[in-house]
């Protein structure tokens, strides 16, 4: 067997970006530029209402077949020093150990299908003890219920299972296992962090918790830092053995990505949903607002936290008007036809398709639009789908305000993923929350946030301080809306979400 050897500055990191929609694989060099890229899509699967699923087969290939595309791009795999794995979280693939097979469609983070079994454990109790351990809510956003489904409706899981048989992981996790020919059974604190069967305070998993939902311990993955050995791809794959050193949840990859490293920085990420990210440090905070306590990255041993706020629908929105409504023909085309709406029209969207996230946490709720008249058209649709993710951000730095003391005007906001790219959009924002937004010069911050944690496993990147020290911004939004005018238009979107809201 050959294998990649030790990082030099003429080597390079592929970053494997298993997404939503899509599976990409970027190269970087020691420099942090982008020297190669792939990407493809995937089929979403909607089998009832408020449930989606992903064949866990697709994201395998898709990864492995835009891994491939991406090294023959740079001359060969003798060239990549290191694989850094970045991943749609909370997704939940259940497999069997000795086939290596999953045993059913991979769950989405957006399945609302366990709302019912999150009801019920609320009901009894368990809430507060779940998010004492874990700084999560319980939801149906998180790994655990869904795991729990799994077994408990798939035909002869839970025998499986307690025969010890059923692995359960994250989709890092699933893409490590087939990687690593089926020898590496891990995952990252971040990616455990957002089970709800992990304690983020003593870097365990929890008995107890696990003991509620019914998940046998012997179903999870080993938990690692989020730089760390996770042992080396088949040789076959790409023709040499690639160590995989880097892994991280796509939001704390774009943390790091952001060079988030320090306490009190923020970002927030536009894909399909927004995620929204502030570093507190090296002790959890309790968010009194409904926002989630999680591990933003961990290197030797040592977590660094966050509060974050997690949005259902940001980009979705605008794959709506297109797919759904047809009235643009690409997401591209949203800003130029939002521009054509008058700005007078107070309309709003609340985009609850899959419920409301926080700081609402409304798995019931579902989208709707206010202040619609006559004069209303496709403008003033695409408006109000580019502002709702201004308004959604403002709710979560509203709560952020309270739980951590940040002042709005204080707040320098870092942004990435595929929204920024629209200028109009970043105004709003800016002008919404009434701070500044820094749109980075290295786009692809969730890729070069895993890419990263891999490289500086082989001190091929130097430190998060010294790190830090290179982000560069490519452009800043300064607010240019009246606070009279910001609050305005803000008090008509709360009115609009209290309308849509179920509990």
């Amino acid at each position: 067997m050959t294998t990649a050897a030790k990082a030099g500055t003429d080597r390079l990191i592929l970053a494997l970006d298993q997404g939503t929609t899509s599976s990409r694989a970027i190269v970087f060099d020691a420099n942090t530029r982008v020297a190669a890229t792939s990407q493809q899509e995937f089929p979403q699967h909607f089998p009832q209402s408020g449930w989606v699923e992903h064949d866990p087969e697709d994201l395998w290939r898709t990864t492995v077949e835009t891994a491939r595309e991406a090294i023959s791009k740079v001359g060969g795999a003798e060239r990549i020093a290191a694989i850094g794995i970045t991943n749609q979280r909370e997704t939940t693939v259940v497999w069997d150990r000795r086939t290596g097979k999953a045993i059913a469609n991979a769950i989405v983070w957006q399945d609302r299908r366990t709302a019912p079994f999150c009801a019920r454990l609320k009901e009894a109790g368990h809430e507060a003890l779940f998010t004492a351990r874990t700084g999560l809510l319980l939801d149906p956003y998180f790994s655990g219920t869904k795991i729990a489904w799994i077994l408990d409706n798939v035909e002869g899981a839970r025998v499986l299972a307690d025969a010890g048989h059923l692995a359960f992981g994250t989709v890092d996790s699933w893409l490590i296992w087939r990687l690593t020919g089926g020898k590496v059974h891990a995952t990252d604190a971040t990616n455990a962090s957002r089970t709800l069967i992990y304690d983020i305070n003593k870097g365990i998993w929890d008995q107890e918790l696990l003991a509620i939902l019914g998940v046998p311990a012997s179903m999870l993955p080993d938990v690692k830092d989020s730089s760390a050995d996770y042992g080396v791809t088949d040789a076959d794959l790409f023709g040499v053995s690639v160590p995989i050193s880097g892994v991280a949840g796509d939001q704390q990859a774009a943390t790091v990505g952001q060079a988030c490293f320090e306490t009190g920085m923020m970002k927030s990420t536009y894909g399909t949903g927004c995620f929204a990210l502030l570093n507190t440090g090296s002790k959890p905070v309790a968010s009194s607002n409904r926002l989630l306590t999680t591990i933003a990255y961990q290197l030797g041993g040592n977590p660094t936290y966050a509060l974050e706020g997690s949005i259902f629908v940001a980009g979705a929105s605008v794959q709506w008007l297109r797919d759904g409504l047809g009235m643009i023909t690409d997401a591209a085309d949203s800003a130029g036809l939002a521009g054509q709406a008058d700005a007078a029209h107070r309309v709003y969207l609340v985009p609850a398709f899959t419920g409301l996230g926080a700081p609402y946490w409304d798995a019931e709720a579902r989208g709707a639009m206010f202040g619609l008249t006559r004069a209303s058209g496709p403008a003033d649709f695409a408006r109000a789908a580019l502002e709702s993710v201004g308004y959604q951000t403002r709710d979560l730095l509203e709560a952020m305000r309270i739980d951590w003391s940040v002042e709005a005007g204080d707040t320098v906001l870092r942004v990435d993923g595929g929204m920024v790219a629209s200028d109009w959009t970043m105004q709003f924002l800016a002008d919404i929350l009434g701070a500044p937004v820094d749109r980075p010069v290295v786009a692809e911050t969730t890729a070069l946030g895993a890419a990263y944690l891999a490289g500086l496993r082989h001190d091929y990147y130097p430190a998060p301080a010294e790190m830090a020290g290179q982000w560069a911004r490519e452009r800043r939004f300064e607010p240019a809306m009246s606070a009279k005018a910001r609050d305005g238009l803000y008090a008509g979107w709360r009115d609009a979400v209290q309308r849509t809201l179920t509990n």
